[in-house]
């Protein structure tokens, strides 16, 4: 699902990274995304099976213009909305490890039936 959630912003323009994969010594890009997959339940028990899982997800936009990360990151939300995932909200601001960059994040999850993915 990592993988799904990479391809769909990749087109945005900007880097998308696991959160906390940057090396120390690496310097932030002017803008990018990250992500982090905080829980995946599974649910819709019947017949003694899960049947599908609930991915959820903090995606986060850091940038050093902090006037593109609403814009960019209402993109994002609108490119996973438009390919059946959930966006919890429009998005708040948070802390960035670095003093030239800020921050904002949304949750997002996406339902994998495991019916119609097999």
């Amino acid at each position: 699902m990592k993988d799904k959630l990479i391809k769909l912003l990749e087109p945005l323009g900007y880097p998308v990274r696991l959160q906390g994969s940057l090396n120390p010594d690496e310097e932030y890009p002017e803008t990018f995304f990250t992500f982090w997959n905080f829980e995946t339940p599974e649910g819709s028990f019947y017949d003694n099976a899960a049947h599908e899982a609930i991915w959820g997800f903090w995606l986060y936009l850091y940038s050093d213009d902090a006037s593109v990360l609403e814009k960019v990151l209402e993109e994002a939300r609108h490119v996973l909305i438009t390919n059946n995932w959930i966006a919890a909200g429009r998005g708040e601001d948070v802390a960035s490890d670095v003093n030239t960059h800020t921050g904002r994040m949304i949750e997002v999850y996406y339902i994998e039936n495991y019916e119609s993915e097999a």
